[in-house]
């Protein structure tokens, strides 16, 4: 998974088809997720999947209203096309639903 950079990036990035997860290094519940990421990019093909970084990113994630991780939202041409933003922790059949609603 591609790790976002900069604004300018995610700017850029925004114009595709992108899901951007919400993540940080100390998150228990972010890293529940990570065995299955890959199957789930793997499904969801025609997404590219990002990865921010919570606290590199805090400003961003302010702007967005993310105030719990692991979050993700998806863009296609700058449009915010969906988010599954909450607190809780998030199983793989959870994110392949939201992923399917898009």
């Amino acid at each position: 998974m591609e790790q976002l950079t900069s604004m300018e990036q995610f700017e850029l990035l925004k114009q595709e088809k992108v899901v951007f997860k919400f993540t940080a290094d100390w998150c228990p519940d972010c890293h529940f997720i990570d065995p299955f990421m890959g199957e789930i990019e793997d499904k969801f093909s025609s997404f590219k999947f990002v990865s921010v970084d919570r606290d590199q990113f805090i400003d961003l994630c302010s702007q967005l209203d993310i105030f719990g991780i692991p979050s993700f939202i998806v863009f296609e041409n700058g449009v915010e096309k969906g988010r599954f933003v909450s607190k809780d922790r998030k199983t793989k059949e959870e994110i392949e639903s939201f992923l399917q609603q898009i």
